[in-house]
Parts: structure tokens; C-alpha cells; sequence
């Protein structure tokens, strides 16, 4: 017999990085009934490389919660540690501790348990966990995170399926490739610290980027932004993306963002804050990481072992690069059909934003009751949403709108 309303869940919310643990804290705030599963950080334990730093800085790296009781500063004192400013960025390991410190605060009832199907259901959905354990929900909130969409160019796919290539996401330890000559395919963060962490395990790294040089933010004038210089604050204010008053405007309208035109929209998303490096990793790049800028990989194939990569450059000429490895620091695309999770049946009816959904004011997809948050809600809100940054916008509006649900 299926389950009526009122014997339904009222809300799952699946993932239990920043924006799962923000969202189940807003629900908690409001009253709401539900649930949440997940591991508690867990890309963020899996999937980023030791030794890695946050590119956001300390004053745009807290998880939302209601009170602000949670926030980074409130961690480094319950830990007895003195909050550092933005000119000291955030290890991995840091940030981990303070999620699963966050977790602990703000989300007790968190369930250790991977859900592995969501099915419709009469307009609900049934939860499948992996436990065997199925239940109806009224609303389902999926932040997922990173795991599915990691992106690997079409010219390395043979590669990948030999072993040798790979994204980023699979390596918790890069240490593995001590001795080994690695091409790192991409200009971004990811690439840039990718290769400076190769480089200091005793690797051979080799930077790969279309671009015609590579780019790093500029250092903060002071710890705070309400310490910079007025003049500097004019020309370019502070925002949690970085400072400019492009970043100010793009942080500072994620709910207006979602009226642009979708080519716009796509446009930004893609183009703001573009491939570039934090300001301190440009000491750990330049004259220690061989950079080849102005290239991309025509062909790659298996030879001798590792890879042997045809480039071409901007002016028709192509050069041959062997590599033990191919680490391709390409990012992430959200792409609906990756989604296992969903069945096909849900995933197929869904209407997309490109391969993203397509998301309301209060972040629910064109399925009454599936809301989306993090990552593939970028696409709706813009870049904001790609860092934790985010998440108060994000858990805040999303929460509103579930609990007017009902």
C-alpha cells in the first residue's frame, strides 16, 4: 500500500558537504522534519589531494548556519586557536575538521548511510538506502556535490580507460606519482596546485594551458577587507569571490542572476573568475613546474607505458610531449544524465538549464518536490554557487521554500 501524506517524511536531504549540512541546519532552525544522509565531507576527504589549500579566503569560507554560531572563526576558537585573516588560506585539513566539527553542532541526527535510488512516486518520492531500508518522502534535496561531475576532455578518454589519465577528484595523495613525469592539463586552481604538490613529492610535472599565460589573484593589502586602504576598497571592493566590483555584483545577485538571458547566464558562469591561480601559488609555480601556455592536446595515446601527447598551438605548429601520466585539471560540468541516483525515469523529466536543472526562485526542479542545491544549481544562480561561499543564499532560500511546502 503506498504510503499516505501524513505518513511520509516530510524532507530528505542527500549530502553531507557544506551545502547538505547548511541545508539540513536551516531546516533543523525552522522546525522542519527531515532527514539527512551522507558522510560527512566527504569529497572533500576523498576527492582533493593532501597538502591542497582553499582558494576561497578565511572570511568567505564558513558554513551557513542560522545563528552563525558554526562559523570558521567560532571552530578555530573552540579548537583554542586564534583566528588568521585572509592572508593565510585554509588547509584542506582545517576545513575538513571544522565541517565535521559543523556536522557534530548543527547536524547531530546526520544518517552515515548512502541512499542509492529515488524514485517518483505518486507525486512523492521513494528513498531506496543501501542499508534495504525504502520510505516515501514529500521533498527531496539533492546536494550531492562534486562526485559526479568530474570532466574529462574527449581526447583523453582513451587514456582514462587505460589508467593512464586521470581527474584530480581521484587522488586523495598525490604523492603516489613521486618519480613519474605528469602532464597537468589545465590552467585553473586545480591545475596549478595540482602541479605544485606533484612537484613537491618529487614528481615531474608539466603544465598544459590554452591560455597565453597563466594567472594568479593578487595578494590582499591586509588580513581583513575592512582594513584595506579606502582607495583600494573604491577601485575594487571586497566580495566573498575576491575583490571588483564584477565579483561584488555576481556574489551579491544569485536570486536576480537566474532572469538573464540563459546564453548570458551561461556566458558568466563560465567566463567569471576564470581559469587562474590563488595568489600564493604563484611562488610555488614559477621556476619550479615546467609550463607549456598556448597549447592544447590534439590526439594522446598509450605508448611505451605512459602517453605520448600530440599538441598543436595557436599558429597551426604541433610538438610531441611522453608522459608517465596525464592528470587532466579540467573542472567539473554538471550533466543531469551522470546522476544515477535519480532513477531514469525521474532523471529523464527533468527540464535543463543546458545539462544542469532548471531551477525556481526556491531552488525546487520542474518536479514538484526535487530541489537541488551546490554545483548543478550554478547554472540557475550563478558562480556563487560554486564555493561555500554560497551556502547561506543557497540554505536559506531553499529551506523557505520547503517549509512553505509544507
Amino acid at each position: 500500500m503506498a504510503a499516505t501524506r501524513s505518513q511520509a517524511v516530510p524532507v530528505t536531504v542527500i549530502g553531507a558537504g557544506p551545502y547538505g549540512l547548511a541545508t539540513a541546519a536551516h531546516l533543523r532552525a525552522r522546525g522542519v522534519p527531515h532527514r539527512v544522509f551522507g558522510e560527512p565531507m566527504d569529497s572533500w576527504r576523498s576527492r582533493m589531494p593532501a597538502g591542497m589549500f582553499l582558494k576561497s579566503t578565511p572570511s568567505a569560507s564558513s558554513i551557513s548556519d542560522p545563528s552563525g554560531a558554526c562559523s570558521l572563526d567560532r571552530f578555530r576558537a573552540a579548537e583554542g586557536r586564534r583566528s588568521q585573516g585572509d592572508l593565510h588560506p585554509v588547509p584542506l585539513d582545517e576545513f575538513v575538521r571544522y565541517g565535521l566539527w559543523f556536522q557534530q553542532q548543527c547536524v547531530p541526527d546526520l544518517e552515515r548511510t548512502v541512499v542509492r535510488r529515488i524514485e517518483a512516486r505518486a507525486g512523492q518520492f521513494q528513498v531506496t538506502l543501501e542499508s534495504g531500508e525504502d520510505y516515501i518522502s514529500r521533498s527531496v534535496v539533492l546536494a550531492a556535490g562534486l562526485g559526479p561531475f568530474a570532466h574529462i576532455p574527449p581526447e583523453l578518454a582513451d587514456l582514462a580507460r587505460e589508467g593512464l589519465a586521470s581527474h584530480p577528484a581521484e587522488h586523495a595523495d598525490l604523492g603516489r606519482f613521486a618519480g613519474q613525469r605528469v602532464a597537468v592539463v589545465g590552467a585553473g586552481q586545480s591545475a596549478l596546485e595540482s602541479a605544485a604538490l606533484l612537484h613537491e613529492a618529487g614528481a615531474v610535472p608539466t603544465v598544459l594551458a590554452r591560455t597565453q599565460e597563466l594567472l594568479f589573484g593578487t595578494p590582499p593589502s591586509s588580513d581583513l577587507p575592512a582594513e584595506r586602504p579606502l582607495s583600494r576598497r573604491l577601485v575594487k571592493p571586497a566580495s566573498p569571490l575576491g575583490p571588483g566590483w564584477s565579483l561584488r555584483a555576481f556574489s551579491g545577485i544569485p536570486g536576480s542572476y537566474r532572469h538573464l538571458p540563459a546564453p548570458a547566464r551561461e556566458h558568466f558562469l563560465r567566463t567569471v573568475l576564470g581559469p587562474s591561480g590563488a595568489w600564493w601559488l604563484r611562488d610555488r609555480v614559477h621556476g619550479r613546474v615546467d609550463v607549456l601556455t598556448g597549447r592544447s592536446v590534439r590526439s594522446a595515446v598509450p605508448a611505451g607505458g605512459g602517453a605520448r601527447l600530440t599538441l598543436a598551438d595557436r599558429d597551426g605548429g604541433t610538438a610531441v610531449l611522453e608522459a608517465d601520466h596525464v592528470l587532466s585539471a579540467t573542472g567539473y560540468r554538471v550533466d543531469l544524465d551522470r546522476m544515477e541516483l535519480l532513477a531514469p525515469g525521474l532523471r529523464g523529466g527533468l527540464w535543463r538549464s543546458g545539462r544542469a536543472p532548471h531551477l525556481s526562485a526556491g531552488f525546487e526542479s520542474s518536479v514538484s518536490g526535487l530541489y537541488f542545491t551546490g554545483l548543478p544549481a550554478a547554472a540557475t544562480f550563478g558562480p556563487v554557487l560554486r564555493f561555500v561561499c554560497g551556502t547561506g543564499f543557497a540554505a536559506g532560500r531553499l529551506s523557505r521554500a520547503v517549509a512553505a511546502r509544507g
